[in-house]
């Protein structure tokens, strides 16, 4: 079984929880999960099962949307509400366009200071664990990028937020940086991930159906083909000795493929190489060679093995 299974992650889960029940199940070789949620988060969870797990590096980039509930007034030292509060806010009042003015300073490219509790190494130890064991690592601020963040709803000491981001970005750090920027501290109380990528909440089944489904035998119908599972370029269909060339580690010359193929492709591009409909054998990206006479080629990336 080779492929992409998403998962909705239920609260009080881990990734690592999530991976390693649906390796069990399933019995397959090798499974991992592509962007991880926190225990206290739900929703989407791309699996990548056996072959499909050469796809994450080409997906970490894409874009993610989430709604946080996050609640005023107390900062915690997870940042979420599975931590200890440190701080405390008891009385304040925000009116709604209040609250809006709050989020303008995080949009767009920003700078925030990853969680304590994360799995960022401090000297070659995750933080989690230093901070687990009293320590506090001090954490360098990071580059983020917020594409959107929009005020969904505010009911005091709970304001919900909806936040399109790229890799990298914390919804933790950025709870806690809106609560300062209002005076009053926050953390996040409820996160929701609706998209990772190309994967959405729409592809996306709760662990009660996964298992309801490996029991009847109807899993595969909702494991995703590994050609569905990364954003290409294009993809090209190829003949038996070109996979077989492929699968040699040999290089490829442009013309090797089609001509029509050929006038499809430009310098960066990645695309996808299938032996047969829908049978993604490898994931190439073309480099166009400047010197004059030597032909350009195609550089590849991952081969598969189904």
């Amino acid at each position: 079984m080779n492929g992409v299974l998403v998962i909705d992650k239920p609260k009080g889960w881990t990734s690592h929880d999530v991976v390693a029940r649906v390796r069990k199940v399933l019995k397959v070789k090798k499974a991992g999960h592509g962007g991880t949620l926190d225990p206290l988060a739900t929703g989407v969870l791309p699996i990548y099962l056996n072959e499909a797990t050469k796809l994450v590096p080409f997906n970490l980039e894409g874009t993610k949307e989430y709604v946080a509930t996050l609640k005023l007034g107390q900062e915690t030292d997870t940042l979420d509400a599975d931590g200890e509060v440190v701080a405390e806010t008891r009385e304040f009042f925000f009116t709604r366009e209040k609250v809006e003015e709050s989020l303008k300073p995080f949009r767009g490219t920003i700078r925030q200071r990853p969680p304590v509790f994360s799995a960022i190494k401090k000297g070659g130890v995750p933080a989690y664990r230093k901070a687990r064991a009293g320590e506090k690592p001090l954490l360098a601020e990071r580059e983020a990028v917020i594409g959107s963040l929009e005020l969904r709803a505010v009911s005091l000491p709970y304001a919900t937020i909806a936040v399109t981001c790229g890799r990298g970005t914390y919804i933790r750090s950025l709870a806690a940086d809106i609560g300062r920027t209002l005076g009053c501290g926050a953390h996040v109380f409820e996160l929701r991930r609706l998209r990772s990528g190309l994967f959405t909440l729409e592809q996306a089944i709760p662990m009660e159906e996964f298992a309801n489904r490996a029991e009847r035998g109807t899993i595969e119908e909702k494991v995703l083909l590994l050609k569905d599972s990364v954003d290409l370029s294009a993809t090209i269909q190829i003949g038996p000795e070109t996979a077989e060339k492929i699968r040699q580690g040999k290089p490829l010359r442009f013309e090797e493929l089609a001509g029509s193929e050929r006038g499809r492709l430009r310098k960066g591009q990645r695309v996808g190489l299938c032996e047969g409909p829908g049978d993604l054998l490898a994931i190439a990206e073309a480099q166009m060679e400047e010197a004059p006479g030597i032909p350009p080629a195609l550089r590849i990336l991952r081969v598969f093995h189904p």
